[in-house]
């Protein structure tokens, strides 16, 4: 059985309604994805480097963090399943020249993409090259070389797949890799006391001693570290436009139809018997069981790398980024090895499988945006353009970085971290900031009243924006200076401009049409 469906929707399963504890893992897929995406390099990377430089100190800060980007998720999304828009599709009509917004955002798409699957690769590398003994092999660029060898099977993956699988994909890798990581916590035996201290009680943060022996960190400001962790921790914004374009796929709500108008959407408000809130519910669901499992990765990496890399002086970084966790199990079974390997690889390809499905997700969101027309072989064409752009560009990447080494005559190339921060600070931190405020504006623009955030939800959502917003600026300034805020303001600039271009090119189309009818 199953409550009535809105308009041409379907219905909402009972089960939700049922007092079964188990009954929120039916609706458990679009955020399975969202989790998978930022295990590989968020949780299992970042979020033990930052136990092997800080401990515990930094917990308090990834709770806030991730609460700041449900927060996100559930604003946004839940304007899709309300509405049918795409956040791409309310901002066409932001003030200004109409669609700048969405064309800055795939504009910076362009650029950035192809750098988070050059680092996934990478990533990907370094782990396969360790596992085959190649470390110093090729002047020590052989970890690129497996990179752009497992790019090109991923990529023969995601020509082949889809939606369903990748949500089938991930939700495997999520489970699988939620117990693996439970039973690492109970052999490590971390010291809970210090544990929830770091949770709930804000802490000071600075590079240890022997930290500081290490150029990297002597170039890089604390700031910029911490900074970094807020956009790899929980997902990037482009992950989270993508988690509202998966809702079409699940038909949640009004998702997937054509977008309401105002006055459709103050009948359904003004009707009791509109089922369509309803289906916040299966949204709450599944962004809290996401963000849920992504904590749970978060403490423990945290917890192996304050108890088994700091105290070694093992920080994960350059050529190392995944070969150092391997010491998380192997100390108490050798053999276990082997099934880190396994988890890790899984863990990773999930994330790079995943980062390049995005892509074509953005490109089809930006253009039934821009003209509202989504044919089949179109929608095919683009998904292949969109994907092939972000995976070459992933290999240029990666080749750039062997050649460097490669010809570099001793010279130390930059690291995949360092080349992943720009990318990553807006992608992962900037970005978040804009969509927080702009579901506030679509919120009060686009909603009728009774169907509005209330109070609370409002509150944390504009404060998480104005958050984001204030450390993308100052990580920009520390990171490169006004280099980075007028790259920024350029890329705007050019938003704006081109899309004032085509206002005023389709305007005067239109207003010719009528005339050459007549002749």
């Amino acid at each position: 059985m199953s409550i009535p469906p809105s308009e041409g929707g379907p219905a909402l399963p009972l089960s939700l309604h049922s007092r079964n504890p188990f009954r929120w893992l039916t609706v458990f897929g679009p955020g399975a994805v969202i989790a998978s995406l930022t295990i590989g390099s968020g949780e299992l990377i970042f979020s033990s480097r930052a136990g092997a430089l800080f401990g515990y100190r930094l917990l308090w800060f990834f709770l806030l963090v991730l609460f700041a980007k449900w927060v996100l998720v559930y604003a946004t999304a839940r304007q899709m399943v309300l509405t049918g828009g795409h956040p791409f599709q309310r901002w066409m009509d932001l003030p200004g020249p109409r669609g700048w917004l969405p064309l800055v955002f795939f504009l910076l798409a362009l650029a950035a993409f192809p750098v988070w699957v050059g680092f996934h690769a990478g990533t990907l590398g370094t782990l396969l090259s360790w596992a085959a003994g190649t470390e110093s092999s090729l002047r020590g660029g052989a970890h690129f070389v497996w990179g752009m060898g497992i790019l090109g099977l991923v990529l023969v993956f995601v020509l082949a797949g889809g939606y369903k699988t990748l949500e089938r994909v991930q939700l495997l890798i999520v489970v699988l890799m939620l117990l693996c990581v439970l039973i690492a916590v109970m052999l490590v035996r971390p010291d809970w006391f210090e544990f929830f201290h770091g949770l709930f009680i804000p802490q000071p943060v600075h590079y240890p001693a022997w930290a500081l022996a290490n150029k990297e960190f002597t170039q890089r400001p604390v700031w910029l570290e911490t900074i970094t962790y807020v956009g790899v921790l929980g997902g990037s914004g482009y992950d989270y436009l993508a988690y509202v374009s998966y809702l079409r796929e699940k038909h949640w709500g009004r998702a997937g139809e054509t977008v309401a108008s105002l006055a459709e959407l103050n009948r359904g408000a003004a009707d009791q018997s509109d089922p369509t809130p309803l289906w916040l519910r299966a949204v709450l669901a599944d962004s809290i069981l996401s963000f849920a499992a992504i904590l749970i990765f978060t403490a423990v990496f945290t917890i192996c790398g304050a108890v088994i890399l700091g105290p070694q002086h093992l920080v994960p970084g350059g050529a190392n980024l995944l070969t150092l966790q391997a010491g998380f199990v192997t100390p108490i079974y050798p053999w276990l090895k082997y099934v880190y390997f396994v988890g890790a690889f899984l863990a990773i390809f999930g994330t790079l499988y995943g980062t390049i499905e995005v892509a074509p997700v953005v490109l089809r969101e930006f253009l039934l945006a821009n003209d509202g027309d989504e044919t089949k072989a179109r929608s095919a064409f683009a998904r292949k353009i969109s994907v092939l752009w972000v995976s070459c560009g992933g290999w240029i990447v990666l080749l750039g970085s062997f050649i460097y080494t490669w010809l570099g005559q001793g010279q130390t190339p930059p690291g995949l971290i360092s080349i992943l921060t720009p990318a990553n600070l807006f992608t992962g931190v900037l970005s978040c900031g804009f969509i927080c405020l702009l579901a506030e504006w679509s919120d009060r623009s686009d909603l009728p009243p009774a169907w509005r955030m209330n109070a609370p939800l409002r509150f944390a959502n504009v404060l998480a924006g104005i958050i984001f917003l204030a450390l993308g600026l100052k990580a920009y300034w520390d990171q490169s200076g006004w280099r980075s805020w007028l790259i920024l303001l350029g890329t705007v600039a050019v938003g704006w401009i081109a899309s004032g271009l085509r206002a005023g090119r389709d305007g005067k189309r239109a207003l010719s049409a009528p005339t050459r009818g007549q002749g």
